[in-house]
């Protein structure tokens, strides 16, 4: 971000100055109405953002008489950091903190459709719970043992890449457990105070991290070309090297298809991934949910290193 000039404005200023970044950077083009409609403010003001903007950035932009509008200048250089997920949620969904109109998105995009979505009741239960460290009683659906009354003590929302859940202390199992949203169907608040080993820093499974190492499936049915796997993850010598906490491994494997057998032995061009230090996985408790990895193998090939 350039400094400077950029310290002057007040921060509603230069919440309008980031829009402005953003539509030229990634739309090429900008507006005194892009700002009118997006903030509500007068054309007046409006027109001092666009001055303040081409102040700071006087070679971002050049004014296009006929169409009415600012054109990304070859010399563009963005004033703000701009991050990669952030921006394409709002080009394709139309979604900021502060967003209170339509849901549009900003560009032709498709998306997955979208099978599990919690009821925002749910979710803001939940999210109070967790950040006043309050107990919650949920009526709760499982596939084992179906409709049951649980009172827990939720300390973070976990995402798998397509579910949502809440991590917290389950007082019937008397463990840390992983809890669909959707499969709630109420959340009230419960009697009693929060223990000691029911909070976040008791859950070990959080607070662990395990370090993950993919590289291309080593074979040729999967992927042919290595190379291109090795550009797709981003590695470097062949590798992508990841943290994550053990808590959240299972999932993360799943949802990228990462073969976790010792001997690479999963099939299928879905498999483009190996986990090449498979027995980092032992003592994760959701490993189960990993491709191909089986707790026995993985546990002896621990045993040959140490």
């Amino acid at each position: 971000m350039t400094s400077g000039l950029l310290d002057k404005p007040s921060q509603a200023q230069r919440s309008r100055l980031f829009f402005l970044d953003f539509r030229l950077y990634f739309l090429g083009s900008a507006t005194r109405s892009d700002l009118v409609e997006r903030f509500g403010i007068k054309e007046a003001a409006a027109t001092r953002d666009l001055s303040t903007y081409r102040e700071i950035a006087p070679n971002n932009a050049t004014y296009d008489a006929r169409a009415r509008k600012y054109l990304i200048n070859k010399s563009f250089s963005p004033i703000f950091k701009h991050s990669t997920h952030q921006a394409l949620s709002s080009l394709t969904r139309g979604i900021g903190d502060d967003f209170l109109g339509d849901h549009r998105p900003m560009i032709e995009c498709a998306l997955p459709q979208d099978l599990s979505s919690p009821s925002p009741d749910i979710v803001a239960a939940l999210t109070r719970a967790i950040h006043l460290g309050n107990l919650v009683e949920i009526g709760y659906v499982s596939t084992g043992s179906g409709a049951r009354r649980r009172v827990i003590a939720p300390h973070a929302l976990v995402n798998s890449g397509l579910k949502w859940h809440v991590r917290a202390f389950d007082r019937r199992r008397g463990t840390f457990l992983d809890f669909l949203l959707t499969r709630m169907s109420a959340v009230r608040a419960a009697e009693g105070s929060v223990a000691e080993h029911e909070v976040q820093g008791a859950d070990r499974q959080w607070s662990r991290y395990v370090d993950l190492e993919l590289v291309a499936h080593p074979n040729a049915e999967n992927v042919e070309h290595p190379e291109s796997i090795e550009l797709e993850y981003g590695m470097t010598d062949g590798v992508r090297r990841i943290e994550v906490r053990a808590a959240q491994a299972g999932y993360f494997l799943r949802l990228w298809n990462v073969d976790c057998s010792t001997d690479h032995s999963c099939r299928g061009k879905e498999f483009q991934l190996w986990l090449r230090n498979h027995q980092t996985l032992y003592g994760v408790d959701n490993a189960m949910l990993a491709p191909g990895y089986r707790a026995k193998e993985a546990a002896y090939g621990r045993a040959q290193e140490l």
